[in-house]
């Protein structure tokens, strides 16, 4: 049978899918391992099948496959890997690629297929604060990608970043990154509202974390630092701004920030 063929409404069962991924394993050839990586992607969007998956030895299976020199091979792995993902149990496994998802993100190109799919990956392993200490040494990277990709990719690394800035032990990272002045635009009226909420929602985030720390002094931080950046005078000044913008959501958001700037 050809197990690769299915329809997203196909769900296998546990012996079909433990074929696919003995397929996935045995063969060398690209066009089967892509259909292999979409079908097992498709199937683990499922719950029981995540589990099964796992209890499979499915996860490294996948996970290899991010190695692959071929960049779509390399997207439906990570595809793959992102719907296993929502599986707590599924992420103690998955955590291991974290360093090599984060450098093919940063060192790939920008606004790529990859750089997407490895950005929906790192949101989803860091919707809960166990493995977000594993980026911390990458928050300038996202900054820089947050600044230079287009509009699908600002909003992914935001969500990302959201992730983060909900958690006080990133907090410091968060505001010790080096971050472009270029930032400060996005806080702008003109820009987008799914961007504009959230980097207004980041602000906000943050600066609950910053204050609920205690942390009041700013001498530990540099220069060219986030933090000289949400607590300077231009973002304030943006920020009370936007209390006339047009959008009602974002004029709400504003209005519940504006006391605490």
């Amino acid at each position: 049978e050809d197990l690769t063929n299915g329809s997203y409404d196909d769900v296998l069962n546990a012996e079909q899918l433990r074929k696919l991924l003995y397929l996935l394993e045995s063969t060398q050839d690209p066009v089967i391992i892509e259909k292999a990586l979409v079908t097992v992607g498709n199937n683990a969007a499922f719950s029981v099948n995540q589990a099964i998956l796992r209890e499979l030895g499915g996860i490294p299976i996948v996970g290899n496959k991010i190695n692959s020199p071929n960049p779509s091979i390399k997207e439906k792995a990570l595809n793959a890997l992102n719907n296993l993902s929502v599986n707590v149990e599924n992420q103690i496994k998955i955590k291991i690629y974290i360093n090599q998802v984060c450098e093919d993100v940063f060192s790939g190109p920008l606004n790529s297929a990859v750089q997407l799919a490895g950005l929906r990956l790192l949101t989803n392993m860091t919707v809960t604060n166990d493995h977000q200490h594993m980026l911390h040494s990458y928050i300038t990277d996202l900054f820089q990608v947050l600044l230079t990709g287009n509009g699908s990719t600002k909003v992914q690394v935001l969500k990302l970043l959201l992730n983060l800035s909900e958690n006080p032990a990133m907090t410091e990272g968060l505001l010790s990154a080096q971050v472009d002045s270029s930032f400060l635009s996005l806080y702008d009226g003109h820009i987008a509202k799914e961007i504009l909420l959230r980097v207004l929602t980041l602000f906000q985030n943050i600066n609950n974390c910053f204050k609920m720390e205690g942390c009041s002094a700013s001498q530990h931080f540099t220069k060219g630092s986030l933090f000289f950046l949400l607590y300077g005078e231009e973002c304030a000044q943006k920020i009370r701004s936007l209390v006339h913008h047009h959008d009602t959501e974002v004029k709400e958001k504003v209005v519940t920030i504006i006391p605490k700037i």
